[in-house]
């Protein structure tokens, strides 16, 4: 009977029903009949419109940054998903606009950051942006909690360990447990990093392999044999006042 009533409530009153709800209550909400399923699957209606609103602020809505996440609910996601401001080194700060970190100007330091939710399974893709200069090092990739996200001095600090995977943008090479793992992507001359491009990374947890894409152009699997642990989306830098911004896409599309 209430599955009944439930499937014959209009879009404006489910609309306004739903506004009130949180995401946990919404997702429960999405089980109930395929009515409400079929509502709360549009990523465009104005439930997640307006939880956009209540949640992001208004400088990322409006920017060119959550250009690859285009419907209401993937910018909600996204942000969900963001740099974590309380798992990041004490030199570092999230802007206000929730995706982008800051590192302050300290001398003798390289400072890391991960995201708020880690991986375990499944296939996820997020696309990195480095706003600033990238100084002696620049490191993308991946971490467990168990990985430091300060140390003394300039150094590659993600990869420094077995806790964490590591792309060095400033000299094309990979780290992980504080050695080279080797020229990356494997290409003659391959171009160096340009301040501002997205490169977007892919965690397969089912394959157990973390791969980077450029300008759309797919540059291979640069770690194999990950292990069977959640991992994270992370960076560690070192230049001062340089700015790194994150944006969880979802499932990589394949092709």
């Amino acid at each position: 009977m209430v599955e009944e009533i439930a499937a014959t409530l209009p879009d404006n009153v489910l609309e306004v029903i739903f506004s009130y709800l949180d995401l946990h209550d919404l997702r429960n909400c999405s089980l109930v009949c395929k009515n409400w399923y079929r509502f709360l699957n549009d990523e465009n209606n104005d439930v997640w419109r307006l939880h956009c609103i209540r949640k992001l602020a208004e400088e990322a809505l409006k920017s060119d940054l959550l250009s690859s996440v285009p419907t209401y609910k993937a910018k909600l996601r996204a942000f969900y998903h963001a740099w974590n401001p309380n798992d990041c080194s004490r030199n570092v700060y999230i802007k206000p606009n929730g995706f982008t970190l800051h590192r302050n100007p300290v001398a003798q330091s390289t400072d890391a950051a991960r995201g708020k939710i880690g991986f375990r399974h499944g296939r996820h893709a997020w696309e990195v942006i480095w706003e600033g200069p990238l100084g002696t090092v620049a490191v993308i990739g991946i971490a467990t909690k168990e990985a430091p996200l300060q140390c003394h001095g300039y150094v590659a600090l993600l990869g420094s360990d077995d806790q964490s995977w590591g792309w060095n943008l400033v000299d094309n090479h990979l780290l992980h447990n504080g050695d080279s793992q080797g020229n990356y992507p494997l290409l003659n001359n391959a171009p160096k990093y340009q301040v501002g491009e997205r490169i977007r990374v892919i965690l397969d947890c089912d394959d157990n392999t973390l791969s980077f894409e450029k300008n759309y152009e797919f540059l291979g699997v640069a770690f194999r044999g990950l292990p069977d642990k959640r991992l994270y989306p992370s960076v560690s830098a070192v230049y001062g006042n340089t700015e790194v911004s994150m944006v969880y896409l979802g499932p990589p599309l394949d092709g």
